[in-house]
């Protein structure tokens, strides 16, 4: 499985619906999301600073976080849903190196 973190950002509606209920379990909301999509929610934690939340997620495929991403943004109550995909830098490295053999630069 791969791993994706997330990171995004409240909207006012979603603020509202903080207000009106302040226990809410946002986790358990994106747990239930995860889980539909045969995805493990390793980590959630509201924060402070330029994003209001991150998660850690590890699942089948970036298609499958996307259509998180969309589901969550068409509510109205997230924006900002930025999705980062976990990579091996030594593989990607490796794969520069073969690639830059190959490539003639322009000029």
């Amino acid at each position: 499985m791969a791993k994706f973190y997330i990171i995004g950002n409240y909207t006012a509606q979603a603020f509202k619906g903080f207000i009106k209920d302040p226990k809410q379990d946002r986790a358990a909301a994106a747990n239930a999301l995860a889980t539909a999509l045969d995805a493990k929610m390793e980590s959630f934690a509201i924060t402070r600073g330029s994003y209001d939340f991150v998660g850690c997620v590890s699942g089948k495929d970036f298609e499958s976080m996307a259509a998180v991403k969309l589901a969550v943004e068409a509510s109205g109550a997230i924006s900002n849903f930025t999705i980062l995909e976990e990579m091996d830098m030594s593989k990607t490295a490796e794969m520069a190196g073969k690639a830059m053999g190959l490539y003639k630069p322009a000029g």
